[in-house]
C-alpha cells in the first residue's frame, strides 16, 4: 500500500497470527478501568454483584467500598493531570501523590455534608436530585470522553454514579461553607454506610459537549466562586484552578474554585491555611499543585504587599505556606514561570517603604525544598512592572512592562549559570499592557501602543525579531489574555484603549502564515477585561474579569486546529503472550527526519461505536530500529517513560498532537524518526490478552 507523507507500511506476522493493514483513525471513547490493586480487592469481596438487581431494592455502599471507588475516580483524573514536559522526573503514581487516608477524608467529607443537609438544614439528597445530577453531568458535560471514562470505570452502574460522582457535586453546591463548619463542629460522627433506594437510570452521554471550531459554550455558574477580577488560573489536565483576585461584595479575596469540564462542576478551594486574601499576585502549576505568590492588598488609605504564598493540591484540597526565609521582597504586578523543577518570580512593584517602586530582583523556589535562591542582578533588565514571561525549556525570556515609561527591552535568565542576556532591541515594537505566549521556538507578545494595535516574534536562538502581521488584526486592546493551542496564539477580550468600552472580540495568530483570524462572537462571553484564559488542549476556557461589574460567568472557546496530515498505518489483531504479540513494521523514506505518533490502542475498541468484544483492556508499547534495539517505549500516554531517543516529557505533545488516545491506559510515542525501518510491538500489561490496534501517523507537514 503506498502511503503520504513518505511511509510505507509493511507487516511482520507474529508466531500464530496474520494480521492485516488498514488504513484509518480510531477516535472513539474509551471505557476506564483502572489497573492499580489495592482496591480490586475491596470491590470483588463487596456485594456489588448481588446489588445488580431490581431497581427498588434496597443497596447498601459501605464506607470502605465508597472508598474503593473514589480511588478509582481520582484514578482517572490523575491520568488526564498535566505533568509538564519541563519536569525532568517521570509522572509519579497516585499512590504517590494521594494515600488511603486522604481518599477516606474526601469520602468523609462528602458524607458529612450529605448528612449537614439532612439533620441541621432538614433538606436530605433525594433520589430525583441525584438523578437529576447524574442527568444533568451527562448533558451539559464539556469533556463527553473524559465523562464516559468515569461513568465505565465505576462500571456504568446508575447506583454507584450517582452515589459517588454526584452526591458530592450535589452535596457541595447546595451547602454553604458556614453550614458545613457546623455540623464539623457541632459533631464527628455520620453515616459511614448508606442506605438508599431508587429507579436510577443511566443516561446517554450528550456529544453537544464534543469541540467544533470557533464556537463558545458558557461555563455552568452553579456553585461558582463570586465574581472578581485580578485573579489567577491554571489548568490541572483535568481541572481549572481560578484563586484570589478582588470580588464583588467581598473585595479582596482568598477564595477559589475548581472547574471541571467533564461534569461541568464548581468546587470551591479550600480556605484552610490559605494564603491572606490578594490581588496582583501569580500562579503557576507543577504538575502536583498550583503555587501562588506574591499580590497586595488594602484599603482607602494604605495597602499591604506580601512576600508569601501557597502550595495547593487539587487532590487533597489542602494548602502549603511557602516558606518566607529569604524570600525575594514583598510585591505585586511581577510576573512567575515554573521550569520543571522551580518556580522564579521577577520584577514587579515594592514597597520602599513609601511610595512604592519597581524593582528587577527576584528568586527561585523550589517547591521539593521549601526554599528560595535570589536570582543574580548582574546584566540583569531595567527594574519594572508588568512585565511577561514565558519559559523555553532552558532559559526564563521576560520582556516590556512599565517604569519609567513603557519599554521594549528585556533579558534572558539561564537559571543554570544564574546569569542574564539582554533581547535585542533591533525592531522590537514598543507595546503597552501586552500578553506573552511561546510557540516552542518564538516568543510572541501582543498588545497595543500610540497606533493602535501590534506585536512581534522574538526568535532566542537568533536573538532576532519579526514584526506580527497587522492584516485583520483584534483592536488595539489593554486586560486581554493569549494562550497557545500549539499551532495558533488566542487573544481575546479586554478594554478598547480609545475610550475603554469592554469587548467578547478576539484573534487567533497563525506564526507560519503571519497572518489572523477573527474569533466568533456568536455566544461568546459577556465582554470584560482582567479575566483569565486557560488552554485545555483542544479549548479555551475564559473565566471571571470585569464587566460593568465583576463577573463569575465565563466560557469555552473550541480551537481544536487542523489535524496532522497523515500517512497512516493501522494493524489490529489478537495478543496473546510470549511471541505471540502485535508486530507492526514501518518504512520511513526520504533525507530528512519524520515527525510521528505511535499509539498502541485497546480499551477504546471495546466502547461505542466499535464495541469490539475482547479488547485488550492495558497495552504497552515498544519501538525498535532496523538493528531490533529498543528505542523507546510506553504504557499509559500520560507517563512518558525517558530512555533512549525519549529525553523529555512527552505528554503536552502528544495532547497537541491531535492524536492522544481518549483512553488513559493506552499507549502513544512521539518521535522525530530518520529514514529506516522501524518495528512498533504491543503487548498485554502483566500478559493480559485481548484485541488491539498498533497504529503510525505522520506528524510532519
Amino acid at each position: 500500500m503506498k502511503m503520504r507523507r513518505k511511509i510505507s507500511g509493511h507487516i511482520l506476522r507474529s508466531a500464530a497470527y496474520a494480521l492485516f493493514l488498514s488504513v484509518g483513525f480510531i477516535a472513539a471513547s474509551a471505557a476506564f478501568q483502572s489497573p492499580n490493586k489495592w482496591y480490586k480487592s475491596v470491590v470483588a469481596t463487596s456485594s456489588y454483584g448481588d446489588m445488580v438487581k431490581s431497581p427498588s431494592q434496597v443497596r447498601v455502599l459501605s464506607f470502605t467500598e465508597r472508598v474503593a471507588y473514589q480511588r478509582i475516580i481520582e484514578d482517572v483524573y490523575w491520568r488526564h493531570r498535566i505533568w509538564p514536559k519541563e519536569n525532568a522526573n517521570p509522572k509519579p503514581s497516585l499512590d504517590a501523590v494521594m494515600s488511603q487516608g486522604q481518599l477516606e477524608n474526601k469520602v468523609t467529607d462528602y458524607l458529612q455534608k450529605s448528612q449537614t443537609l439532612e439533620d441541621y438544614s432538614q433538606q436530605p439528597i433525594t433520589t430525583e436530585q441525584l438523578q437529576a445530577e447524574m442527568d444533568r453531568m451527562a448533558q451539559h458535560t464539556k469533556r463527553p470522553e473524559v465523562l464516559r471514562e468515569l461513568f465505565a470505570a465505576l462500571g456504568n452502574d446508575p447506583f454507584v454514579i450517582v452515589e459517588c460522582l454526584a452526591r458530592p457535586l450535589l452535596a457541595e453546591r447546595l451547602l454553604t461553607h458556614s453550614a458545613t463548619e457546623q455540623v464539623r463542629q457541632a459533631s464527628g460522627s455520620y453515616q459511614q454506610v448508606a442506605v438508599a433506594t431508587g429507579d436510577y437510570s443511566l443516561p446517554s452521554i450528550s456529544d453537544d459537549g464534543e469541540c467544533t471550531d470557533d464556537t463558545w459554550t458558557a461555563t455552568t455558574t452553579a456553585n461558582a466562586p463570586v465574581g472578581r477580577d485580578g485573579h489567577t488560573a491554571v489548568w490541572t489536565g483535568s481541572e481549572m484552578i481560578v484563586w484570589g483576585g478582588f470580588g464583588r461584595l467581598v473585595g479582596y479575596s482568598n477564595t477559589g474554585g475548581r472547574y471541571n469540564p467533564s461534569t461541568d462542576s464548581w468546587v470551591a478551594t479550600s480556605l484552610t491555611n490559605a494564603p491572606t486574601a490578594r490581588d496582583g499576585h501569580t500562579a503557576v502549576w507543577t504538575g502536583s499543585e498550583m503555587i501562588v505568590w506574591g499580590g497586595e492588598a488594602g484599603n482607602a488609605t494604605c495597602c499591604q504587599y506580601f512576600n508569601t504564598g501557597g502550595r495547593y493540591n487539587p487532590s487533597t484540597n489542602t494548602w502549603t505556606a511557602t516558606s518566607t526565609t529569604n524570600a525575594p521582597a514583598a510585591r505585586f504586578s511581577h510576573t512567575a514561570i515554573w521550569t520543571g523543577s522551580e518556580m522564579i518570580v521577577w520584577g514587579g512593584v515594592i514597597e520602599n517603604p513609601n511610595p512604592p517602586f519597581v524593582t528587577n530582583t527576584g528568586g527561585r523556589y523550589n517547591p521539593s525544598t521549601d526554599t528560595w535562591t535570589v536570582t543574580s542582578t548582574t546584566n540583569v533588565p531595567t527594574a519594572r512592572s508588568l512585565p511577561t514571561a514565558v519559559w523555553t525549556g532552558s532559559e526564563m525570556i521576560v520582556w516590556g512592562g512599565f517604569g519609567h515609561g513603557y519599554y521594549n527591552s528585556g533579558g534572558r535568565y539561564n537559571p543554570s549559570t544564574d546569569s542574564w542576556i539582554a533581547t535585542s532591541r533591533t525592531k522590537a515594537p514598543l507595546v503597552f499592557n501586552h500578553t506573552a505566549v511561546w510557540t516552542g521556538s518564538e516568543m510572541v507578545i501582543w498588545g497595543r501602543n500610540y497606533a493602535g494595535s501590534t506585536g512581534g516574534r522574538y526568535n532566542p536562538e537568533t536573538d532576532s525579531w519579526a514584526v506580527t502581521g497587522a492584516v485583520n488584526a483584534p483592536t488595539a486592546r489593554e486586560g486581554h489574555t493569549a494562550i497557545w493551542t500549539g499551532s495558533e496564539m488566542i487573544v481575546w477580550g479586554g478594554s478598547r484603549t480609545s475610550d475603554y468600552h469592554y469587548l467578547k472580540s478576539g484573534g487567533r495568530y497563525d506564526p507560519v502564515n503571519d497572518s489572523w483570524t477573527a474569533t466568533s462572537t456568536a455566544n461568546a462571553p459577556t465582554a470584560r477585561y482582567r479575566h483569565t484564559a486557560v488552554w485545555t488542549g483542544t479549548e479555551m476556557i475564559v473565566w471571571g474579569g470585569y464587566g460593568i461589574t465583576r463577573l463569575n460567568t465565563g466560557g469555552r472557546y473550541c480551537a481544536p486546529g487542523l489535524p496532522a496530515q497523515l500517512g497512516n498505518i493501522s494493524t489490529r489483531a489478537f495478543v496473546q503472550t510470549s511471541d505471540n504479540v502485535v508486530i507492526g513494521g514501518f518504512i520511513v523514506q526520504g533525507s530528512a527526519p519524520k515527525k510521528v505518533i505511535i499509539r498502541a490502542i485497546g480499551p477504546e475498541l471495546g466502547g461505542p461505536p466499535y464495541n469490539v468484544p475482547g479488547a485488550l483492556a492495558d497495552p504497552t508499547l515498544e519501538l525498535h530500529d532496523a538493528t531490533g534495539a529498543l528505542i523507546a517505549s510506553n504504557d499509559n500516554w500520560h507517563e512518558t517513560i525517558i530512555g533512549g531517543i525519549i529525553t523529555g516529557q512527552q505528554w503536552v505533545d502528544i495532547l497537541n498532537s491531535g492524536y492522544a488516545p481518549a483512553d488513559g491506559r493506552e499507549s502513544a510515542i512521539i518521535a522525530d524518526l530518520p529514514a529506516g525501518n522501524y518495528t512498533a510491538i504491543l503487548r498485554g500489561v502483566n500478559n493480559t490478552t485481548g484485541v488491539a490496534l498498533v497504529e503510525v501517523y505522520d506528524l510532519g507537514e
